[in-house]
């Protein structure tokens, strides 16, 4: 609370800065060449702008409790909620343009309307003698000296919001473990901001110029205000074309180094470490650019050293595994070498080849949970020892499952349940058929049963890598997905990326 109140000091302090800074500028001005006007009844026209003032007092504090009232009750509730604080932040955020309308609102016109329809009728009573014409130039002046406060106020209020705006995010942050913040979200855009100030910035002197030119020859009776407005309309008309100019040119050039930062970050937040924003400015943004680009390198950098760790993390996992046995030896590296063929062949993306060749790595990380002497006997299974082997894709499952950060593992998952799974539903261990095996599977699939099929076990060699093939080929749409079958046949006979063998010398792994 004690935060909240040396806010709304900060609030009163920059209202009282800006209304004394537009007053003098310009209020002090107009009001010093007024008093040598031809007025009657000064003391009528006191009790209009005192009556006027205490109109705009009241709707001015009535508007700005409604604009706090958001802020305010998060300090006042004990227990606020989430909502309550991300309520508050938004609100904060919005009250330098909500000052704006304020002043441009209640603060004008609860001044400007009630002083008007006063002086309007006493003048038709006679408590006050003025010619009418001054009722223009006196509103006019008003709106001016309203303009000038109001883009005061509105970088006044920017700055002061800032502590506080820490103050509500660290709140978040220390009852719900939430940082709030905008997220990206646009009030108020930087194009609008630049444009309506440099343009305020450009005109409002302009304006004081006429508007004191034209109280100055009024009092002083010059011959040239009969002709004034004829040559002062193409000054203005002059100076507010070259504003609006000069303030679209300002917000092109500011507007253009943002938007090739936001195209970078957009880049970079689909996961593109290799984009750089283009280097093209003299200024502070030839700095901010500089920054982002050497901090995207140092992303991609460590990109390139994680991917490297986790895929040296999975190639080594697949070793330990096959090392179990010295007929499984390279057999998971085999998997995966033959599944990115058949997934190239395929046409899948770089992601999807990736994740495809870490499934394959892994796809029998299952079997670490079958007894050595079922997984390592030297003859053929028996049915029960089969049904144990049978578990290793769905136990495979549930040990990654384990693994953290689970979304990472996720992608994984499907294909090594579902490696074993026939095209005909009669696989296991769900018996799933045709296109509801996941892609994965069905791939992996392929590639498990031609390793499976050309490598020697204790009871039988390895049948020549021609035949293996054939037997892929009888087995499309019945054991096998019928494109994927065909994609891999495709490939071993035309030789573009035969399946490599030179691991076998080595080793002779097993299914």
């Amino acid at each position: 609370m004690n935060e909240y109140r040396r806010f709304l000091r900060r609030l009163v302090r920059n209202y009282i800065i800006g209304s004394v800074v537009a007053v003098l500028c310009l209020g002090g001005a107009v009001m010093t060449s007024a008093l040598n006007l031809p007025i009657g009844g000064f003391d009528s026209l006191f009790f209009v702008l005192f009556v006027s003032f205490l109109v705009m007092v009241s709707l001015e504090l009535w508007t700005f409790s409604r604009q706090v009232r958001p802020i305010r009750a998060l300090f006042v509730h004990e227990e606020p909620t989430l909502d309550d604080i991300r309520d508050a932040y938004v609100q904060i955020h919005r009250l330098p343009a909500l000052s704006v309308l304020r002043i441009m609102g209640p603060h004008l016109l609860g001044l400007s309307v009630p002083a008007i329809l006063l002086t309007l009728w006493f003048m038709r009573i006679g408590w006050v003698d003025l010619p009418v014409h001054y009722i223009g130039i006196a509103a006019s002046g008003a709106v001016l000296v309203a303009g000038m406060h109001a883009l005061i106020e509105y970088f006044l209020t920017d700055q002061a919001i800032r502590p506080l705006l820490q103050v509500v995010s660290e709140t978040g942050a220390r009852r719900y473990g939430v940082s709030v913040s905008l997220d990206g979200r646009v009030l108020v855009s930087t194009q609008r901001k630049f444009q309506l100030s440099a343009f305020s910035i450009g005109t409002f002197p302009l304006f004081f110029f006429v508007l004191a030119t034209q109280i100055r020859m009024s009092v002083t009776g010059s011959p040239l205000a009969a002709d004034y407005w004829s040559w002062a309309s193409l000054i203005l008309i002059f100076g507010i074309f070259f504003s609006s100019l000069g303030a679209w040119l300002l917000t092109r050039s500011v507007r253009h180094p943002i938007s090739n930062l936001e195209k970078a970050l957009h880049a970079v937040q689909t996961g593109d470490l290799e984009v750089r924003a283009s280097d093209l400015y003299s200024d502070e943004f030839s700095r901010l650019v500089s920054g982002f680009n050497h901090m995207v390198q140092g992303l991609s950098q460590r990109q390139r050293v994680n991917d490297q760790l986790l895929q040296s993390y999975f190639s080594t996992l697949a070793a330990a595994l096959d090392a179990r046995d010295a007929y499984t030896a390279g057999h998971s590296q085999r998997v995966a070498e033959y599944s990115l063929l058949i997934g190239r062949a395929a046409g899948l993306g770089q992601e999807e080849l990736d994740l495809l060749n870490k499934t394959a790595l892994l796809h029998d990380i299952g079997k670490i949970g079958v007894r050595d002497s079922v997984l390592l006997k030297d003859g053929r299974l028996t049915d029960e020892e089969f049904e144990l082997i049978k578990k290793h894709p769905a136990l495979g499952e549930e040990i990654l499952k384990q693994v953290e950060p689970t979304e990472m593992m996720a992608p994984l998952l499907p294909g090594v349940r579902s490696h074993h799974e026939r095209y005909d539903g009669r696989g296991y261990p769900d018996g799933l058929a045709g296109s509801d095996i996941p892609k994965f599977g069905r791939i992996i699939a392929v590639a498990d049963a031609f390793d499976a099929m050309t490598s020697d076990r204790p009871y039988r060699s390895g049948m020549p890598l021609e035949k293996a093939v054939s037997i892929i080929c009888e087995g499309k749409g019945t054991q096998w997905d019928p494109y994927y079958a065909q994609l891999f046949v495709d490939t071993f006979y035309q030789g573009k990326e035969k399946p490599s063998a030179s691991s076998r010398e080595s080793a002779s792994p097993g299914a």
